[in-house]
């Protein structure tokens, strides 16, 4: 029997954190949920394998993105932004369980799954739009030219910083082959709106609303204090070059490559692909920030 008779989508897919110890009931009630409310069921291989969850069919994420018209994410924010970098080229809509600590983007606890769920299937939703880094790094052939030798997608930021010896990296900063500075730092952070209450925010930068068209640049632990944080347009590149400073290493949200050399650049910019988050009616982002970030506590 359907919770819902209207159901706005076909086929959903199942992902969860299957490292986290008990996660296997919690995603079985979210798949008991998933069918009642009369869509397909489809669980990520990675999942299905780790967790023995083998009621329902498995796909993996290139799968989902090519037959799945909604995704089902059970973890952290770190869960989901994994998801999000594979699943945003297909324009599929995520909807976030949290089973982490914090939970700014898997915004819907375990205890109103059986309520909220059926709810934004039947439609009844907030959904927004955020965008997507697109990253590459280039280094310098010996003959000449430079040679892609990592790109990816992140959703939260783009970090490029020191290796584990104690000093500092110095690091060359442009916006449209306009330089911008140069900054002796522990890093620099390029953070999306999205990103911009993670590792930006703890390194001293603003909070962008999601609905801004601009990156934030923030220096970490710089030479030179009055090197700030500088909010810069979407629309642009930016190239951030190692200048000095021993094994820099690189990081697209979770991913990350090490040991970058002197003359190694950076570049960030827009993708065309957009991450699409689909979030229980009544949702609003100040309101999340509000509960997330503790604010007005104490006050009547």
């Amino acid at each position: 029997m359907s919770i819902t008779t209207s159901c706005r989508f076909r086929h959903a897919a199942l992902i969860g954190k299957y490292q986290a110890r008990g996660i296997r009931p919690v995603l079985e009630d979210v798949a008991h949920t998933l069918s009642r409310t009369g869509v397909d069921v489809s669980v990520e291989v990675e999942t299905a394998l780790n967790t023995g969850l083998a009621d329902y069919p498995s796909l993996t994420l290139d799968q989902i993105g090519r037959e799945c018209d909604v995704a089902v994410v059970v973890g952290g924010d770190g869960t989901m932004l994994a998801i999000a970098r594979e699943l945003c080229k297909y324009n599929v809509p995520l909807i976030g369980i949290n089973q982490g600590r914090l939970g700014f983007i898997t915004d819907i606890q375990q205890r109103d799954v059986a309520v909220a769920l059926p709810q934004i299937l039947s439609g009844h939703y907030e959904e927004e739009s955020r965008s997507v880094l697109e990253g590459a790094v280039l280094r310098p052939r010996r003959e000449g030219g430079l040679e892609t030798i990592y790109e990816d997608y992140a959703i939260n930021e783009v970090v490029v910083s020191r290796g584990a010896t104690a000093s500092m990296v110095e690091l060359r900063a442009e916006v449209d082959g306009l330089f911008v500075a140069n900054y002796r730092a522990d890093g620099l952070i390029v953070a999306s709106p999205t990103g911009s209450t993670a590792y930006a925010l703890s390194a001293g930068g603003p909070i962008l609303h999601p609905g801004l068209n601009g990156w934030v640049m923030v220096p970490i632990a710089s030479h030179t204090l009055s090197n700030r944080p500088i909010v810069v347009p979407d629309t642009g590149t930016i190239d951030i070059e190692i200048v000095a400073g021993k094994d820099a290493s690189m990081n697209f949200d979770m991913q990350s490559l090490a040991s970058l050399l002197h003359g190694d650049r950076v570049t960030v910019r827009r993708s065309p692909h957009r991450v699409r988050f689909l979030h229980p009616q009544g949702w609003n982002y100040y309101a999340t920030l509000r509960r997330k970030m503790r604010w007005n506590e104490g006050v009547s």
